[in-house]
């Protein structure tokens, strides 16, 4: 999918999929009108990638029992920064997007979809470039890295009908 870089988006749209994706990919734009959302979601990146460094550490086989305590509070600190993030998006959402009543209810807030989107694009962006870890030959190595990047695609494509539906009245976000 082809990200266009001069794309700007406006503070009262939800952000489309070359956006969030250009947020993960370039997570430091100084750009002061960046939407809200797109800064939560290129922090949300960050902290995955912070996650799964630290996962990393704690599993090293030579990993000393009191590194492998550090990295558990490192995730978990991680996690309350990722759950802070979420429900910032979450509360740009409850203030910015019209919610029809009788639209149907989407079971995740958009938080948490951009949280799932980000999660995945760490693991695909980590599938590029890590050594094979658990496949044993190049062929099964390629499958782990196009099965990262059509999920990826597929968390891509549903974020894009989720908007599309939210925009058009369709579905409604849970807002709390």
């Amino acid at each position: 999918m082809p990200i266009d870089p001069g794309h700007r988006v406006d503070a009262a749209q939800l952000p489309p999929p070359s956006a969030l994706l250009r947020a993960f990919l370039e997570p430091s734009d100084p750009d002061p009108l960046r939407h809200r959302v797109l800064d939560a979601a290129a922090r949300l990146a960050r902290c995955h990638d912070r996650r799964r460094t630290a996962i990393e550490a704690a599993r090293a086989p030579e990993a000393p029992s009191s590194r492998v305590a550090a990295c558990g509070r490192l995730i978990d600190d991680i996690d309350h920064d990722r759950a802070a993030l979420i429900t910032r998006i979450d509360d740009w959402v409850a203030a910015n997007v019209a919610h029809r009543e009788g639209a149907s209810l989407h079971t995740e807030t958009l938080g948490a979809v951009i949280d799932r989107m980000a999660a995945k694009w760490i693991a695909a962006q980590q599938a590029l470039g890590g050594d094979p870890v658990e496949p044993t030959t190049p062929r099964q190595w390629e499958a782990r890295i196009h099965l990262h990047w059509s999920r990826l695609a597929e968390l891509t494509d549903g974020y894009r009908d989720l908007i599309t539906d939210v925009t058009e009245h369709r579905r409604r976000l849970p807002v709390w």
